[in-house]
């Protein structure tokens, strides 16, 4: 009880923490929309160019307090991390014995930065992917995009690309557990360089190639980077633990 005590205190101040920054995410709630139809607004011109005329709408009675409530809620649950986090990591930390903590950390100041790359990076490429797709609208056609699909749209981009950044991380992880080795991980680097390339291609929803390299190319870097440091692992290792023959006894 005591625990389930605890957890719920936890839960309650993670809640009121998003809640708070929610209201944040209401009274800035131009800023965030700037921020996020930007790169929208950077292609109007080459549409324009082209012979595209294409607006963004909101549909519905309903439609722009729920598209304002998503954008807000959504802003809150980043804005909040840090206290949310924390109330996980405070709630889990007494369980795990030094070394354990200090590896948590370690993941955590490492994959954080990683994912916000990915993010940034899929900031960056947006305008072309939104270019790309719209300009397959055909002559005579109006192009309307609703703000709810536009949302999904670069919310499921900066996911993909963020969880993308991910795999070194991963995969070093994995080979500190001594799940895979670094033998084993160049072994399989053709057939994963060719799974990334296919996932690139399912997760973008641009049909471009352009933006399928964009993400492809630096999840191949990212692997090979990890597997640089697993074969390095693998090297320590072995210095600091003894060769012993199947046919002799252990010293231990």
């Amino acid at each position: 009880m005591e625990h389930l005590r605890e957890l719920r205190t936890r839960i309650f101040r993670g809640v009121l923490a998003i809640l708070a920054a929610t209201v944040l995410g209401f009274v800035f709630y131009s800023e965030l929309l700037a921020f996020l139809t930007e790169p929208y607004r950077q292609i109007e011109p080459d549409l324009e160019a082209q012979g595209i005329d294409t607006n963004l709408v909101i549909t519905g009675i309903g439609g722009a307090f729920q598209f304002q409530l998503k954008i807000a809620l959504v802003a809150g649950i980043v804005l909040a991390s840090p206290v949310w986090i924390w109330q996980m990591w405070a709630f889990v930390l007494p369980a795990l014995h030094r070394n354990e903590r200090r590896g948590a950390l370690i993941l955590t100041g490492i994959g954080v930065p990683l994912f916000l790359a990915g993010v940034a990076l899929a900031y960056v490429i947006l305008p072309k992917a939104i270019l790309v797709l719209i300009g397959f609208v055909p002559d005579g056609f109006e192009n309307l995009v609703s703000g709810a699909e536009y949302y999904d749209f670069i919310i499921r981009m900066m996911l993909v690309f963020g969880v993308a950044a991910e795999i070194p991380l991963a995969v070093v992880m994995l080979n500190r557990l001594g799940v895979v080795s670094g033998r084993a991980l160049v072994r399989a680097r053709p057939w994963t360089v060719v799974a990334i390339f296919v996932f690139s291609a399912v997760a973008t929803p641009s049909t471009d190639p352009l933006t399928m390299l964009f993400l492809a190319i630096p999840m191949t870097l990212l692997y090979l980077v990890s597997e640089v440091i697993a074969r390095l692992t693998d090297r320590r290792r072995a210095k600091a633990e003894p060769d012993v023959p199947d046919d002799e006894a252990s010293p231990l």
